[in-house]
């Protein structure tokens, strides 16, 4: 094959942080130095306010909604892409009337060590 494809299935979608999601990584065909999910943001609703060690980014794909991060609220639209640094009490509003989805990516520097990692011994198999 020559390429590798997750597809989205919005009919099987878990539910977390208050928000309906599917998680991209870990994925074995790829070796990366993060994680990675959908989300999905139905009319109405609020995902849970919370932190994590972790940087995130979030990239807006279709809708509006609003970010909450430390107490101050953003706008955040299709085609916006937000960075929360680790500790940051962040969540999504999405008090409009259409879905809101985004897709977000987090990283520390456990899982670029194991991404570093991988990658020396994937090397050291190749020159053997």
């Amino acid at each position: 094959m020559a390429v590798d494809v997750v597809h989205l299935r919005s009919d099987n979608l878990l539910y977390e942080y208050g928000l309906h999601t599917q998680r991209l990584q870990p994925w074995d065909v790829l070796n990366a130095p993060f994680e990675s999910s959908w989300a999905l943001a139905l009319p109405g609703t609020r995902s849970t306010l919370h932190s994590h060690h972790e940087h995130e980014i979030f990239i807006a794909v279709r809708g509006a909604a609003v970010i909450e991060c430390d107490g101050e609220e953003t706008p955040f639209a299709a085609g916006d892409v937000a960075f929360f640094r680790p500790g940051k009490q962040h969540r999504l509003l999405n008090d409009g009337e259409d879905e809101f989805m985004f897709y977000s990516v987090w990283w520390d520097e456990e899982m670029s060590e194991r991404f570093l990692s991988r990658n020396r011994q994937h090397r050291a198999k190749n020159q053997a």
